[in-house]
């Protein structure tokens, strides 16, 4: 057992947990957060996506004893940011919610991208969208929704 302080979703929090306990672990059962989902849990897929000091990361690939002292924001804390709000419009309003399963990993994945400075257009946003998989294959919703909020350079903005 160890112990590991880190911040979750802007709260400090303190846990004792064996060190090699999963990050995902730790927040569908220590703390109730189920927005993350477990999924090929080898870091492939992307349902389990969090922010890891604000970066979109596999939740399935982080060790206890790799948060202490880091800030980790679940989609539960990212849904109820306003800056998540065309992304959520997007994928609603273009069809890219089908079972929900690969949904909180998408937008999670895509608030970041929508948060970059500069932003990403809509060829850079697919390719940073591929580790986020939809197990309904419904990417032709995702698509629109990735156009709608990066075009491409040429388009404008």
């Amino acid at each position: 057992m160890m112990r590991i302080e880190f911040e979750l979703n802007g709260e400090p929090r303190v846990l004792e947990t064996p060190a090699e306990r999963r990050l995902l672990a730790i927040l569908r059962e220590d703390f109730g957060l189920t927005g993350a989902k477990p999924g090929c849990e080898v870091g492939r897929c992307g349902a389990c996506m969090v922010w890891l000091d604000d970066l979109p990361t596999n939740a399935c690939l982080v060790m206890a004893w790799q948060l202490d002292g880091r800030s980790v924001t679940t989609v539960e804390a990212i849904a109820a940011d306003p800056r998540s709000e065309s992304v959520r419009a997007a994928l609603a309003e273009c069809g890219g919610l089908q079972c929900g399963y690969c949904t909180p990993g998408l937008v999670v994945t895509m608030t970041h991208l929508a948060d970059c400075s500069p932003r990403p257009d809509a060829a850079c946003a697919r390719a940073q969208l591929a580790g986020n998989l939809c197990r309904c294959t419904g990417y032709g919703g995702i698509q629109r929704a990735v156009e709608r909020l990066f075009p491409t350079a040429d388009a404008g903005d």
